[in-house]
């Protein structure tokens, strides 16, 4: 299943992963001063329509244009492996809990400011499972979890976003970067901040 990325087609690829990463981003970067909660509830698409599950959110600091930087060259080198294998270097900046699970670390967390609010980007590596890595299984390509947030301080309602537990980041033959997933992205609602 394919999700491809909603941004303009650009000659370089690279240049698309340095804006997805980028894009006007808050001036401060680092430590913040208190951690920052959200909560969401994940409901499923197409195939997974009807289920749902809780999602936690755990921001601690955001991350640097170094580790875009680092991220983006990364990609550049060894494409999605490359890329995850930096995310795999970098500390968390976050954390992300899904019931059924202990969560694990986010390792890049960005925030863009919008005319409404902001939004919230994430990228980090995801762990395999052992059945995965024993069995050698396709899925374990997908090595990557993304999302974004959609914070609407004007009409919380409107607040939503996606996440994709287990995605690869891959060059289509148009030469967009696309979200390659091994099923449907998650909607997210009933997004709560806690700051």
């Amino acid at each position: 299943m394919r999700t491809t990325l909603k941004i303009p087609n650009f000659p370089n690829a690279i240049l698309v992963l340095t804006t997805l990463l980028m894009i006007p981003s808050v001036p401060s970067f680092g430590q913040r001063g208190e951690p920052e909660t959200i909560d969401a509830t994940a409901f499923g698409t197409s195939t997974q329509m009807g289920r749902n599950f809780s999602v936690k959110i755990i921001i601690n600091e955001f991350s640097s244009p170094e580790d875009r930087d680092i991220l983006v060259r990364a990609f550049q080198q060894g494409q999605n492996d490359g890329l995850r294998d930096a995310l795999e270097k970098m500390k968390g900046v976050g954390r992300i809990q899904i019931p059924g699970t202990v969560g694990y670390d986010l390792r890049f967390i960005r925030e863009i400011v919008t005319p409404t609010g902001r939004t919230i980007r994430f990228l980090t590596d995801r762990r395999i499972a052992f059945g995965e890595a024993h069995q050698n299984t396709q899925s374990k390509s997908f090595n990557l979890t993304a999302g974004e947030i959609k914070l609407n301080d004007k009409n919380k309602k409107e607040s939503g976003g996606a996440l994709f537990p287990a995605a690869q980041l891959i060059i289509n033959k148009e030469g967009e970067l696309q979200f390659e997933l091994t099923q449907n992205a998650w909607k997210l609602v009933n997004i709560i901040e806690w700051k």
